[in-house]
């Protein structure tokens, strides 16, 4: 994804998290996309950096974060209008 692409950070289905809720932000360039590098990563997945539009507090309660790297796998592109 690009740098400036809007998005939505998603829940998973599986579990409770990686975020307590669903929200939107947009790709940044803080850090470069670069390989989830975690033993659960998909053979490919990509993290990017995100600057979210409201602090958000993740699964375990941390936070809040105005940004954070986030798995590919719950980002989803909103369509420009």
């Amino acid at each position: 994804m690009a740098v400036g692409t809007r998005v939505t950070v998603v829940r998973d289905g599986s579990w409770d998290g990686p975020w307590q809720v669903e929200f939107q932000g947009t790709i940044d360039d803080l850090h470069a996309p670069g390989p989830v590098r975690h033993a659960m990563a998909r053979e490919g997945e990509l993290e990017y950096w995100g600057v979210f539009d409201e602090p958000q507090y993740d699964s375990s309660g941390g936070g809040p974060f105005r940004g954070a790297q986030v798995w590919g796998r719950y980002l989803k592109r909103i369509p420009e209008a």
